[in-house]
Order: C-alpha cells, then sequence, then structure tokens
C-alpha cells in the first residue's frame, strides 16, 4: 500500500489554487462538493509523482494530508487501532468515489485511507 494522493485545506481556495498555478504550474478541475473541492493535476502522467485535492478548511490547524490507498478501509481500520493508531474521522463515502477514512498514527501524524472501488 502506498500513499497515492494529498489533500491541501485552505481558507481561500482561488488564493490557494492561484499560489500552486503560479509557483509550480499546477492546474485544477473542480469536483462537484457543496464546499470547494478541486482536483490537482501536479504534472505530466510520464513523470514520478502524485495528484490531489485542493478543499476548504474544515478546522484551524487542518494539515496537509497524504492518502494512502488500500484495499479495504474497514480492515485498514481495524489494522490502524491494532498497530497503536487512532481513527480520527471514521469511514465515509465519496459519491461516485469510494470510501476515506483519517488516522492519527503513534507520533501524532494524521493521514487518510482510501478505498477505490475495482473496475
Amino acid at each position: 500500500m502506498r500513499v497515492f494522493y494529498f489533500e491541501i485545506p485552505a481558507e481561500d481556495c482561488d488564493r490557494a489554487k492561484e499560489f500552486y498555478s503560479k509557483a509550480f504550474g499546477w492546474t485544477y478541475q473542480k469536483f462537484p462538493t457543496e464546499t470547494p473541492y478541486y482536483f490537482v493535476k501536479t504534472g505530466d502522467d510520464s513523470e514520478p509523482g502524485i495528484d490531489g485535492g485542493l478543499m476548504q478548511r474544515f478546522a484551524e490547524g487542518q494539515p496537509v494530508t497524504n492518502i494512502i490507498r488500500v484495499e479495504s478501509v474497514d480492515e485498514a481500520c481495524k489494522t490502524i487501532e491494532a498497530s497503536g493508531g487512532t481513527i480520527v474521522v471514521p469511514k465515509f463515502e465519496i459519491p461516485g468515489v469510494g470510501w476515506k477514512a483519517f488516522f492519527k498514527d503513534t507520533e501524532g501524524n494524521i493521514f487518510g485511507v482510501a478505498e477505490m472501488p475495482s473496475g
């Protein structure tokens, strides 16, 4: 299992989009959600690296989060807790995309896990 996606929270999504576009040439595609969420294309698919998301910040101090792709969010959450981690946002569905949950590791870092339907 590996990190395949990141999420950047922002107070002002338009300002953040402009910054990352100017600084790194990133491009965006709006995702149909109630709160602002944009897919971030960070480069050419022939280069190593990952793409991500830019979203409205939900809480003060919300960190940039790396998302790890897993076969099953339910199983990953059980393993995370058995390994000493803590689930901080339980499994939830992203309609048409899959499922996610967020956890805190033993060092206090927050990551996400994502399950995408096969096919």
